[in-house]
């Protein structure tokens, strides 16, 4: 696979320590998007779930 993309900002990917190779360098960027991706969804949702858990209020007596 052939890829444009600058090389300083790709040396400067590298310098950061999380690849000692371009393709585990660009490995590791593509696995971080994803990561934050799906960060982003979850928190998206938070609070638009119900609470199917117990009332801890209510099991630890202090209701």
């Amino acid at each position: 696979m052939t890829l444009n993309m600058p090389s300083e900002l790709l040396e400067a990917a590298m310098a950061t320590g999380h690849g000692s190779t371009k393709t585990a360098t660009i490995i590791y960027a593509l696995e971080q998007l994803v990561r934050l991706s799906k960060l982003a969804k979850l928190r998206a949702m938070r609070g638009t779930l119900p609470d199917f858990g117990p009332d801890l209020d209510i099991t630890r007596g202090r209701a």
